[in-house]
């Protein structure tokens, strides 16, 4: 049976980079799939490298409720007026929580073992404001924002999940040594948030000494919570912990739309059409997905399918360190499924 939900456009069109072929076998690359999935190119606007900008019209329009996408890259050397697409997808959509599990994968050697993070960023405001301007000639100021409504909707979606999920701690990462009034508004609001779960345990650390104890010491940590930038580097660093961008996915959730994705948001060009790229992310992506979509039964037998094909160091690709083909990777995890399923493996 297909969930009604699943029939989804997916965002290829402006996606270079190897998420086209993932999005092409996470939808439609196993026919016997029990979950149906349309694809096709459905960028938010076909106009934004000349000038126009997707507003939340059309992407509302265009988006069901649920949609995996890979990354949507925005030239750097367009000017200031062109703002970020994927920032017009966040905000546009108000997908305001970013969340990625950062876990330690079997068969994958890293530096540390046993890290199991999950990490909260709030994902519509802060230093991704896209509000800047020059002053004067050579001075140009850029606005950091950030919110009480919206720093407390964080938290107490981070403080939620950790209870949701059994965990015990969570931490505010912050500025607010130097950042006083903006990070201490956001500090403010976490411990204000802490208060009603005392059953978890709250604690904040200050943005570079988190950096230096995740490289350190990263079992300490089990939710974290933070505005936009540091999220983004946090969420760079912890996939390194545990083997790199090709194997931790990301979700982007609002009150009515999620999209989910790799965690890193790297488009990966440098590696387009080599059939080297890792896909793991991009799979666990989709698992997240279906989790949301409440098909728990279908993410299990794909995420255990995955797991098991990268206990077998001849599927690793060469991002960690093997000699394994996208395709290969794909077609074993697509035979694991089938085993899994009960189904006859196919010689």
């Amino acid at each position: 049976p297909r969930h009604p939900d699943t029939v989804l456009p997916v965002l290829t069109g402006l996606t270079p980079g190897v998420c086209p072929v993932f999005t092409k076998h996470c939808c439609c690359g196993e026919p016997s799939s029990p979950v149906g999935a349309a694809s096709g190119p459905r960028p938010p606007s076909r106009r934004g490298e000349s000038g126009g900008t997707a507003g939340p019209g059309p992407l509302s329009s265009l988006l069901p409720s649920f949609c995996p996408a890979g990354n949507i890259e925005t030239n750097h050397n367009l000017p200031p007026s062109h703002k970020s697409r994927n920032n017009i997808l966040r905000t546009s959509l108000d997908l305001y929580a970013n969340v990625i599990h950062c876990k330690s994968l079997p068969g994958v050697v890293t530096r540390h073992r046993d890290v199991d993070i999950l990490i909260v960023r709030e994902n519509t405001e802060g230093e991704y404001s896209s509000l800047e301007h020059e002053s004067v000639a050579g001075v140009v100021e850029s606005l950091k924002i950030i919110t009480k409504a919206k720093s407390l909707r964080i938290a107490e979606y981070a403080f939620k999940l950790a209870q949701e999920t059994g965990r015990k701690k969570v931490t505010a990462v912050h500025k607010a040594n130097i950042m006083k009034l903006g990070d201490g508004l956001f500090l403010q609001c976490c411990k204000e948030v802490a208060a009603g779960y005392p059953h978890i345990t709250f604690e904040n650390m200050i943005v570079d000494n988190t950096t230096m104890q995740l490289v350190s010491r990263p079992q300490q940590f089990d939710v974290m919570v933070m505005p936009n930038l540091y999220g983004n580097i946090v969420n760079n660093v912890c996939a390194g912990l545990v083997g790199g961008p090709g194997l931790v996915a990301g979700a982007n959730y609002g009150h009515v739309y999620a999209v989910f994705e790799t965690a890193t948001r790297n488009t990966g060009k440098s590696i387009a059409n080599k059939n080297i790229a890792n896909p793991t992310a991009t799979l666990l992506a989709s698992c997240m997905m279906l989790d949301h979509l409440k098909l728990h039964s279908y993410a299990t037998s794909i995420r255990k399918a995955v797991l098991a094909s990268m206990d077998n160091e001849n599927m690793h690709t060469p991002d960690i360190g093997g000699q394994g083909t996208t395709s290969e990777a794909i077609q074993d995890i697509i035979r694991h499924i089938r085993i899994i399923n009960g189904r006859a493996v196919e010689a």
